[in-house]
């Protein structure tokens, strides 16, 4: 039969062995890394289990086999991800940035640099390499990149500029987010791929590419953002001040359409931030039926027994399982469309990590007040919750108005995703809503 949801064995070894690393390598350091103060102290706590995680083929498992990576299809990548983030999301966030920051170079990079890079990538004898990802920027006014394809030069839209001159880009500004760019020690990753600005005078569907910054540019320099949940992954403030890059840097392919590049890196991260969605919300509902079959509340028998405890629960189970499936669905689709799939990981990623950011908290007014006490795992659970539907291109700020721009589109068909149909993501399904008249989509 056409669907069947019975894992093969290759995908249910890929499942077992995430599940092995995750509970025996990650699990044992992620309370006391998560109660470090020291945002970068934090993230360093999980080097070891990175490594670990290098040498097994999980921290490059995205990139293609023929380039040294772990070849996994989107479905196995997802089935290890709900694994590693129901111990912590935020050292998968870790992993997932690698391929945020090198799958680009294989949609849009010269032969050039898909081997220099992947070869750097996967053969690092230390198994610490790691790869950062940059496209949000600062709070302000104008400021921030949820706007990043509004058809206004700057200083709308994306502000850090890469000016050419020469053999090299001269980069000025301010990124305010990205992940893995500090590296180990807030220095640097050993390369990043920044999206920026090339022309100010042209728009974000015109102006906009991915540039590599190697570690070590002069010019550069790393914060680490204290952030309340996936404290074991590193934000960055990065600021530019006349950081001079090679022009071979530049991947080619993104001059210009630096817009699609945001839109499809966030499309594919879609289904894996979903996952982690399940991933955490499952830990929660497992938590929470384990205290519902023991805690009595005073009472004759454990709570399980009570209607409404046994009926939220099974809410939340079922919330799960859908949501793991479409996951699996938008997965299984991008993996079937050359790594396309706008429409559905933006869908996608909006139920999943609101559906679930709710289910958890209905784990914690199942347990009660005894969930606030530090001592039980539901007051982390609900952190790495709620920073889901903010965080790998938001919910209000990019993820809908992309399914918005699809939705409005002249020749959109509702029965596409049913019909498993390639839906494709063009620039005119771009800019809806960032300016204040906004021109419909299609009636240019």
């Amino acid at each position: 039969m056409a669907i069947d949801f019975t894992l093969s064995p290759a995908q249910k070894k890929v499942q077992l062995d995430a599940r092995d690393f995750a509970e025996n390598v990650l699990a044992p350091i992620v309370r006391d890394a998560d109660r470090e103060p020291d945002p970068l102290k934090a993230f360093q706590m999980t080097k070891p289990a990175y490594v670990d995680s290098y040498k097994r083929g999980i921290a490059f498992c995205m990139l293609p086999k023929e380039y040294g990576g772990g070849g996994l299809t989107n479905v196995e990548l997802i089935l290890a991800a709900e694994e590693i983030c129901a111990i912590d999301p935020g050292f998968a966030c870790t992993v997932l940035v690698n391929g945020l920051g090198l799958l680009p170079i294989w949609y849009w990079g010269t032969e050039e640099q898909k081997k220099r890079v992947f070869t750097e990538a996967t053969s690092d004898p230390t198994g610490e390499w790691i790869a950062g990802y940059g496209a949000s920027e600062p709070a302000g006014t104008p400021g921030g990149t949820a706007n990043f394809d509004t058809p206004l030069p700057s200083p709308a839209g994306i502000g850090v500029t890469a000016i050419l001159d020469g053999d090299s880009y001269i980069v000025n500004g301010r990124k305010y987010w990205p992940c893995n760019v500090g590296g180990w020690d807030g220095q640097g990753a050993n390369t990043s791929l920044y999206v920026v600005r090339t022309d100010p005078e042209l728009g974000g569907t015109e102006g906009l590419a991915g540039l590599m910054v190697d570690r070590g540019t002069p010019g550069v320099t790393f914060t680490t953002i204290d952030t309340f949940g996936h404290r074991l992954t590193p934000n960055s403030e990065v600021v530019f001040e006349d950081a001079r890059v090679p022009k071979a840097n530049l991947i080619e392919g993104t001059k210009g359409n630096g817009d699609l590049l945001i839109n499809r890196n966030f499309a594919w991260s879609g289904p894996v931030a979903g996952i982690a969605a399940v991933g955490v919300a499952r830990a929660a509902y497992e938590a929470a039926l384990a205290w519902a079959k023991t805690y009595t509340a005073g009472g004759p028998f454990p709570i399980i027994h009570h209607q409404n405890v046994g009926y939220v629960l099974g809410d939340v189970a079922g919330k799960i399982e859908a949501a793991r499936y479409f996951c699996w669905k938008a997965a299984h689709y991008i993996d079937e469309h050359d790594y396309h799939g706008e429409l559905i990981g933006a869908m996608n990623k909006v139920y999943c990590t609101e559906s679930l950011f709710d289910a958890v908290y209905k784990c914690m007014q199942v347990v009660g007040v005894n969930s606030a006490d530090k001592k039980h795992m539901f007051e982390k659970y609900l952190r790495e919750a709620a920073i889901f539907p903010i965080y790998d291109g938001g919910n209000f700020g990019m993820q809908r108005r992309r399914v918005h721009g699809v939705l409005a589109s002249p020749d959109f068909d509702p029965r596409a995703l049913m019909d498993n149909n390639y839906v494709e993501f063009t620039k005119e399904m771009e800019t809806i809503d960032t300016i204040a008249t906004p021109t419909p989509v299609g009636a240019r």
